[in-house]
């Protein structure tokens, strides 16, 4: 029995989400500067897989009770959007999109330009640069 009452214990799951929040955007963004450093399979599935826990936790009370998701009829007889769309799309952009996507975008995409200004700057032929190409360097 937790909180005085023996139904609470689902709160349980929500830790994930809770701690999600604090620290995911942090998260997120690391793995978008390894996903732009390190290219392949592995950097990309941790992307995915690290916040999918909590994403699934908080996605599950936004979703059910599926009664939530009825759609009331109008006195013409159409069918209106359930009352509870609108509250699943602001979930959506604000925890999704919000915390989870946009600064693993920030993290990727600052890291790949990083990567793009420093290859131009230093790149054959410019001063800091060894003015040679890949080929021509493996042979040296």
């Amino acid at each position: 029995m937790m909180f005085g009452s023996a139904d609470e214990w689902w709160v349980l799951l929500l830790y994930p989400a809770v701690l999600w929040v604090l620290f995911g955007p942090f998260a997120m963004v690391s793995l978008g500067v390894w996903s732009a450093s390190r290219p392949g399979p592995r950097a990309w599935l941790w992307s995915v897989l690290v916040p999918l826990v909590p994403v699934v936790t908080s996605a599950i009370p936004m979703i059910f009770p599926l009664s939530r998701w009825d759609r009331p009829v109008r006195v013409d007889g159409t069918l209106e959007p359930p009352g509870h769309l609108y509250d699943f799309l602001g979930y959506l952009a604000v925890y999704v999109g919000g915390i989870t996507v946009l600064p693993w975008l920030l993290g990727y995409g600052g890291t790949r330009l990083l990567r793009f200004l420093r290859a131009r700057r230093t790149g054959p032929g410019k001063p800091g640069g060894t003015g040679r190409t890949a080929a021509e360097g493996e042979h040296a």
